[in-house]
């Protein structure tokens, strides 16, 4: 495959690239977005404005959002990751997963690794929620609490399962396109060229920061850092983009499944999804040395050679290459 940009580009300009793409990529996912509101739902440019500001005014509005929130997600982040990729000549699977999966058991730790770790996330959650800022911060301080409570109420709008149909829904919006998007951005190829222009560690964490800042939430910066530096040292570690789809992807799904459930009533024990107190101490330690011993074993598996996949043998005939079984 050819590419119009060289290979040998620069990592900062890449990131750059992938920022220019993923505004065109924007800019054709709002065309979907307003083309299906007209066609779909009958709504003009101005009324869809309307029922994206006051989704809860508008009998469509829950449907209509999670429509334009999957759309605009995928269109800019994972079309722009896969649009540069393109461009510089790459397979996906090339620039993506420079290395192949491990062992397909590596999908199913990294998900227990999620559920496990998060006792002690909510531990950190409930820090950052209760930050202060100093003095001099005090008007940025009231514009972030603000923004958070907006955000927050988009999200229990959107996570309102009346029905299996919303929750199924969800699921697809909310946790799969959010997974493999946000993957192949932030992991994909922002933290892939921080790496390359820094190194591993300051390119991990620069690339965790930045995945945090994004999402405009300061009273969760933390626990989503914390997050990103999890995923980000999955796709280090494992050299490909699927272990940290696979973490993203169970984080936003079984919390999901968390209000769904909580919601259908099955958690009589009176358990808040969304409250943002820590849970017993009794749950968080072991959580927290739980996690630390899953991350170090999956390091060890993760970064450890490669079995051979060919043997040598000699014989009167030469030197004949013979396939080891997998």
């Amino acid at each position: 495959m050819k590419g119009f940009l060289p290979r040998t580009l620069h990592p900062g300009l890449q990131i750059l690239m992938l920022l220019v793409l993923m505004v065109a990529g924007a800019c054709l996912g709002y065309a979907i977005i307003f083309g299906v509101a007209l066609k779909g739902y009958g709504l003009s440019v101005m009324e869809v404005q309307q029922v994206m500001t006051a989704p809860a005014t508008h009998p469509q509005g829950w449907s209509l959002l999670m429509m334009a929130q999957g759309v605009l997600l995928f269109s800019a982040f994972a079309g722009g990751s896969l649009l540069l990729a393109s461009a510089m000549g790459y397979s996906w699977a090339e620039y993506f997963n420079p290395r192949r999966l491990g062992a397909a058991w590596w999908l199913l730790a990294v998900g227990v690794l999620i559920v496990v770790i998060l006792p002690f996330m909510s531990s950190l959650v409930a820090w950052n929620a209760d930050a202060r800022f100093p003095a001099f911060l005090r008007d940025f301080e009231v514009w972030a609490r603000a923004s958070e409570d907006r955000a927050q109420g988009l999200t229990k709008f959107l996570t309102r399962f009346n029905t299996t149909t919303r929750f199924l829904v969800g699921v697809v919006v909310v946790a799969v396109v959010p997974a493999v998007a946000e993957e192949l951005a932030f992991r994909g190829v922002v933290q892939k060229n921080l790496v390359r222009w820094f190194s591993p560690h300051v390119g991990v964490w620069l690339g965790a920061a930045i995945f945090s800042a994004i999402h405009m939430q300061f009273f969760g910066f933390v626990p989503r850092f914390v997050l990103g530096l999890v995923l980000g040292y999955l796709y280090l570690w494992s050299g490909n983009i699927w272990v940290s789809i696979a973490a993203h992807f169970t984080q936003n799904a079984f919390q999901l499944l968390i209000v769904y459930l909580t919601q259908r009533g099955q958690f009589g024990w009176g358990f808040d999804p969304d409250s943002t107190e820590a849970l017993p101490w009794w749950l968080v330690v072991p959580s927290a040395l739980l996690s630390a011993g899953l991350l170090y074993f999956l390091y060890q598996r993760m970064t450890a050679p490669a079995p051979p996949t060919q043997m040598l043998t000699l014989s009167h005939d030469g030197v004949a290459v013979r396939e080891l079984d997998a």
